[in-house]
């Protein structure tokens, strides 16, 4: 015990050394940034003072051009440094809490004595810098300490692999510079630590996990060699969480080469943006660029179509099983998500490069300039061996010529002249100078007029001249109904009545979901599509949820990037995804899979209980987190419903809990509990348009819970009546697994049978 108490006062007395050395270098960058600053105020407010400005002669004005890139050049700079500055401020002051959660003693082969090595968030070295005081936990040799036990052990370097014995393995709880808690592990990392962070309440933000990495989700993190990394993960296994990181070590590794703006996120919906949104700059990283699919979408359709989204169709399939037409969706559903219908659009591309395209026709103050008559044959007679995107570059091309030679002609024609005189005193300054930019000043009325009629004319032609540089020649909406009445498809079962479910919904200018990715691939199969190369890391997050045809869309949209591709089977709630292939699932040529077994967020009772719902549910593995047993309470009103839902959320806001989610099935039933329990307990209503929460009791549609975790989880109506077909499954396993410490059932009649039995009372 004296031993354990002279070690515990020697690890104190080294983080307090550590905070004197974060309190000197603050002082100095401060100093630093003191400076900085108002070098930057000064630059700036002087910034034409130093500039020299002559225009009489070109040599001047060079010289004068040069002087202002160098002088903006030399602010840029201050300004870039004050940013770094201010970057290692915010660092050290996270460090001086708590600069350290690891400390391994590991003695290198052919040396005499074992070093010791402390992790944490960043790097930080002595006063000197000449030796790290601590290391940053994506450097090489910090993956000791998540990889191997006390014992022999190895880690890679740039220069090769080296070799060593890890002599002690120590983790650490640190909070405002005071030591907390220390344990000497021999396992990856002990359950003390992990009982510790993962026994508090839930967080409206992610936690960085840094500190807790288990050894396959370290693989995950430093994987550099595969072009797909699969990761198949339980519910609360932390893959998210690992992917983050992922980005993190990923911004560390390749430091030089890769920003954050290099990276992309396709996340499940806004709120999940937000929930993340913390956990790179707590890293000291940017974040790294957030979008979901259906954003993806909505951005390359423009204002033609609206775009139907995931939710929609969701709350379709789940509460539309009596209307008319609703099997007839579902297969539509299911059959426009296939690799299948892609391949029909493959075939039908390769018809239309012989025959069948559809131009627009361009019309001009209400004549035809160029008609789709004339615009076909000019595409068709260029040689069919050349792709249709490139006829269609060599057809724009003569275009714009004839439209120039067809400008020169309209100047003439007296509206031009007549709207040149009607032009406004600012109309005509802006055209005053735009001469000036294009060196065209006109000494005289003759001039002054000819360029007025010019700008006139090409300001009318602009959203012609537009669509032309920009291919926009082909009526993609025309070839994609022509597509839905081709000889294949028709073979399709019900397939009539899907198509007139299809053009009645492009009559109403709606694209359903299910039609939003084969539209724009028929369209980039067409026009051709500048594939985006700029970035070159993508992380698709709820992959179970994408379509073998979405991912191929996205592999064609990103060519260049490598993909961390995550999810769980157990969670496909989409109709496309249940008992289909998905990303997930797909063979992919240079893929690496990883799958994690072992579920960390929920206490042992709430895993036990819900891996029952599932398939193979017996291979999840609980980490050991005593809790209470989730309750099942079975009621025959909904006055019964409320008045329980009530009581219970007394109940464990007094035991402390505060993120109390109450999930329903659907938007409509979550709206409609909501205005029934809102006057009964301060609540918020959570709809796919939120891209934000706070702590406290709110209400939302399960597939909006997805990737978060709460402390506790009321779900609203686990009746069978809800939650009865085998298409809902995945949507009830998904809701229940959201709770972190407790999870209380309620059943307005008959129990769902995916209770398991000896539950349902």
């Amino acid at each position: 015990m004296e031993k354990r108490n002279e070690e515990w006062k020697r690890e104190q007395s080294r983080i307090e050394m550590i905070q004197q050395v974060i309190k000197a270098k603050l002082e100095k960058l401060q100093d630093r940034m003191g400076g900085l600053k108002e070098g930057i105020i000064e630059l700036r407010r002087d910034f034409w003072k130093d500039v020299t400005i002559n225009l009489d002669h070109p040599d001047d004005v060079i010289e004068t051009f040069t002087s202002i890139k160098q002088q903006a050049e030399l602010l840029a700079e201050q300004e870039r440094n004050h940013g770094q500055s201010y970057k290692k401020v915010e660092q050290l002051l996270r460090l001086n809490q708590s600069p350290y959660f690891g400390r391994i003693d590991f003695q290198e082969e052919g040396e005499q004595a074992a070093e010791q090595i402390y992790i944490g968030i960043a790097s930080l070295m002595d006063q000197k810098d000449e030796d790290f005081l601590i290391f940053d936990w994506r450097a090489p040799i910090s993956s000791l300490y998540y990889d191997h036990s006390p014992g022999a052990a190895s880690y890679r370097t740039p220069s090769g692999e080296i070799e060593g014995n890890i002599e002690l393995k120590r983790q650490y709880i640190i909070k405002g510079g005071k030591l907390k808690g220390m344990f000497d592990t021999g396992v990856t990392i002990g359950d003390q630590l992990l009982q510790e962070v993962l026994g508090g309440t839930a967080n409206t933000q992610m936690k960085s996990i840094v500190a807790t990495i288990q050894r396959e989700q370290n693989h995950i993190i430093r994987n550099e060699k595969s072009r797909y990394l699969v990761v198949q993960g339980v519910a609360g296994s932390g893959k998210t969480s690992a992917a983050l990181q992922r980005a993190a070590y990923l911004l560390y590794r390749y430091r030089h080469t890769l920003t954050s703006e290099n990276i992309m996120l396709f996340s499940p919906n806004p709120l999940f943006n937000s929930y993340v949104a913390t956990v790179l700059p707590e890293l000291g990283e940017e974040n790294m660029v957030q979008t979901t699919y259906q954003q993806y979408l909505i951005s390359r359709f423009g204002k033609g179509f609206s775009v139907e989204d995931s939710y929609s169709q969701i709350e379709y399939t789940l509460t539309a099983k009596d209307e008319p037409g609703y099997d007839q969706r579902i297969k539509g559903i299911r059959f426009k998500t296939s690799v299948a219908y892609k391949k029909s659009i493959d075939e039908y591309v390769e018809k239309l490069s012989t025959q069948g395209l559809m131009f627009k026709s361009f019309h001009f103050r209400g004549e035809l300039l160029f008609s789709s008559e004339e615009i076909h044959d000019l595409f068709y007679a260029f040689d069919k061996e050349i792709s249709i995107p490139n006829r269609l570059k060599l057809t724009a091309e003569k275009l714009l010529k004839d439209l120039s030679a067809f400008a020169k002609k309209e100047r003439e024609k007296d509206w031009v002249l007549e709207e040149a005189e009607l032009l406004d005193k600012e109309d005509y300054l802006e055209a005053f100078r735009q001469t000036q930019k294009e060196e065209e000043a006109f000494d005289d009325m003759e001039q002054e007029e000819r360029f007025l009629k010019k700008k006139i004319v090409s300001q009318h032609l602009k959203s012609i001249r537009r669509q032309l540089k920009g291919l926009k020649l082909l009526n993609i909406e025309a070839l994609y109904r022509q597509f839905l009445t081709s000889d294949t498809l028709a073979e399709a079962e019900d397939w009539s009545l899907i198509r007139a479910y299809t053009i009645n919904q492009i009559d109403q200018r709606v694209i359903p979901y299910e039609d939003a990715t084969p539209y724009l691939y028929l369209q980039d199969q067409l026009e051709g599509r500048k594939a985006n190369t700029f970035i070159r890391h993508l992380f698709i997050d709820e992959a179970q949820d994408y379509s073998p045809f979405q991912f191929e869309f996205l592999r064609q949209q990103f060519p260049n990037s490598k993909m961390t591709i995550l999810g769980d089977m157990n969670q496909a709630i989409y109709a496309h995804s249940m008992h289909a292939p998905t990303l997930l699932n797909a063979e992919l040529e240079g893929e690496e899979k990883i799958v994690l077994t072992k579920s960390y967020r929920s206490t042992r009772q709430i895993v036990e209980f819900t891996r029952e719902m599932i398939a193979g549910g017996e291979l999840i593995e609980p980490f050991n987190r005593n809790g209470e047993e989730p309750t099942v309470t079975k009621v025959e009103s909904l006055e019964s419903l409320h008045k329980g839902i009530v009581d219970r959320v007394g109940e464990l806001q007094k035991k402390g809990h505060e993120t109390i989610a109450i999930i329903c099935k659907t938007a409509a039933e979550s709206q409609t509990a909501y205005e029934q329990l809102k006057a009964q307990i301060p609540l918020r209503l959570m709809k796919k348009e939120t891209n934000a929460y706070e702590k406290g009791t709110i209400i939302l549609p399960a597939y909006l819970a997805k990737g978060i975790e709460f402390d506790a989880v009321i779900l609203y109506n686990a009746s069978q009546q809800q939650y009865g077909r085998e298409m809902e499954r995945n949507l009830f396993y998904t809701a229940c697994t959201r709770a972190m410490h407790e999870l209380h059932l309620y059943s307005l009649g008959t129990c769902s049978p995916f209770i398991p039995k000896d539950c349902q009372g």
